[in-house]
């Protein structure tokens, strides 16, 4: 998963240095099970499979990105904020990123997590039931630096990973990521979604008062 604001040097560390590694008993049956991993990578896979020759080699890649974007918006039976809500019930604390990627094949959930213990968390959530698959904690006192850096630039903030990805989807698009992030003239949510012509976009969310405005044309994909 990206990491573009405080956490890329703090992930970037204790990536290196090692964490301790949680594992969570996964089902064989029944929801969230390999079934529904098997399910959303056929559906990748036949996404993938119809896609042809590309005239324009750059416009070739951004629509294949998107094509996989719009996908994965279909294979999940949850949306970016009940993930965000369970990947608090795991870990109480601020989601700093969630994300709708592929692991193995399969799609999952991702998410990043400040916890309260000062630790950051990183969350593997099935993308049928949200429930947690596996979660990986980085306790390298190292990166205590960047923590900081996190907390102040979420102090103040009122509203969440899932409020910013319900403002952004406004019930008319899929949320496939939210990240927090402070490269921008201001800190702001970054969501991008999917609405049902298969096309990717990518808003903005005020961290305190939801406001929703468009992306600068770089980072939309649309306006590329």
């Amino acid at each position: 998963m990206k990491r573009r604001i405080v956490l890329a040097a703090t992930a970037a560390a204790v990536l290196i240095a090692g964490g301790a590694t949680t594992a969570v008993a996964v089902n064989t049956g029944g929801p969230g099970g390999p079934q529904s991993g098997a399910q959303t990578a056929a559906q990748l896979a036949a996404t993938a499979g119809a896609e042809g020759p590309a005239a324009d080699g750059g416009r070739d890649r951004r629509e294949a990105g998107e094509g996989k974007d719009a996908a994965r918006a279909t294979g999940a039976k949850t949306d970016a904020a009940q993930a965000a809500v369970a990947a608090l019930r795991a870990v109480p604390g601020t989601v700093t990123e969630i994300e709708l990627d592929e692991e193995r094949g399969a799609l999952v959930w991702e998410a990043d997590v400040l916890g309260r213990d000062g630790a950051w968390h990183h969350l593997t959530l099935d993308p049928l039931t949200t429930r947690l698959l596996r979660s990986h904690t980085d306790r390298d006192t190292s990166g205590t630096h960047g923590q900081d850096r996190a907390r102040a630039a979420l102090r103040g903030t009122t509203v969440d990973a899932a409020s910013a990805a319900r403002a952004a989807a406004r019930g008319q698009a899929t949320v496939v990521s939210v990240e927090f992030e402070d490269d921008h003239a201001r800190a702001v949510w970054e969501v991008e979604t999917v609405t049902r012509d298969g096309r990717e976009h990518t808003s903005l969310v005020d961290p305190r008062t939801a406001a929703v405005s468009a992306a600068p044309a770089d980072d939309d994909h649309d306006d590329d």
